[in-house]
């Protein structure tokens, strides 16, 4: 039997989707300029209490905390959020979380103490960061958001995935916006289970319909968007997803691919410097789209995660022309 490779496609031009908002959260650094520069040396922890106040965060787990501070960032740099609460309605607007390994140490600890003692020993101000969707759920709670909620955790394209789901929840009038974050944690299980410092942080954005009201203005359209059965067909349907002049023999910034995959005219940008990004890479590429675009350069931005020998998800970003 011969194998056959199918590509899957969400949309076959720009769709009617738009990131108004972002926010970083990483050691020394809160905004999406400065990526691709790599960590800033001697930089502490991310504090999540001097960003949003000490209120709500007691007994939540680091990840979580990570989360509240990067979905308020985002909605706030899409004008929904003001000082006093959400600026439109909460059940227009929905949240997806990518996180592989977001509350690994709360789901070890717990099963550590049960088997050592019993399930009677269980913090019940513990028990619930246990939950695969606590991140999600938090941010909804903290910011009123009643829309559709959802959590994505399925390694190393899980990023890219999540803002595919937010799209499709676009598209489905389900909801007007979509806070879509990528956070992991750096502690004692997340290195032990990946062998690896972990980014502890990660990014946020809103993705908003581009004909709804009351957010900011679109900083970068969401292009077509593909998920493959193998890594190089991924990026051959990449190179030729932008159609007329914007797209210039896929010239533009690539985020993810070896550079050895990008076609010629492209340029590539790395940000394995922060640690393993794993669920939070996909978003961070998002952040790193925005900032090129407020840079001033017009060509698009490409993404792409997966393995050499596995499936791979891949996005465009494509900058909004701005008036001179």
């Amino acid at each position: 039997m011969t194998a056959t490779t199918t590509v899957t496609t969400t949309a076959t031009t720009s769709a009617a989707a738009a990131v108004t908002g972002v926010g970083v959260v990483l050691p020394g650094l809160n905004e999406p300029g400065g990526l691709r520069h790599g960590p800033v040396a001697g930089a502490d922890p991310v504090d999540p209490a001097a960003l949003i106040g000490k209120k709500g965060l007691r007994f939540k787990d680091r990840a979580t905390q990570l989360g509240l501070c990067m979905a308020a960032a985002a909605l706030t740099d899409a004008g929904l959020l003001g000082p006093r609460g959400l600026l439109v309605p909460g059940d227009r607007v929905g949240v997806v979380v990518s996180s592989n390994l977001g509350n690994a140490d709360t789901v070890c600890r717990a099963v550590a103490t049960i088997a050592e003692e019993n399930t009677g020993a269980l913090s019940p101000m513990d028990t619930p960061n246990a939950s695969s969707n606590i991140i999600a759920s938090e941010i909804a709670i903290r910011f009123g958001l009643r829309g559709p909620n959802l959590t994505v955790c399925n390694g190393v394209t899980s990023g890219l995935d999540a803002l595919r789901w937010a799209r499709l929840t676009l598209r489905s009038g389900r909801a007007d916006h979509m806070v879509v974050a990528g956070v992991e944690p750096d502690n004692d299980v997340t290195r032990r289970l990946t062998g690896a410092r972990m980014v502890d942080g990660g990014a946020a954005v809103v993705v908003s319909r581009t004909d709804a009201a009351g957010a900011a203005a679109p900083r970068v359209l969401l292009g077509p968007s593909f998920r493959t059965e193998k890594l190089p067909d991924c990026v051959a349907a990449l190179a030729d997803a932008v159609p007329g002049p914007a797209r210039e023999a896929a010239a533009g910034l690539w985020l993810g691919p070896d550079p050895s995959a990008v076609p010629p005219g492209g340029e590539t940008a790395d940000l394995s410097g922060w640690g393993d990004c794993s669920g939070a890479l996909g978003l961070l590429h998002c952040a790193t789209a925005v900032a090129w675009a407020d840079s001033g350069r017009t060509e698009p931005v490409y993404a792409l995660l997966g393995g050499a020998g596995g499936e791979a998800s891949g996005t465009v970003w494509i900058p909004v022309e701005r008036a001179a």
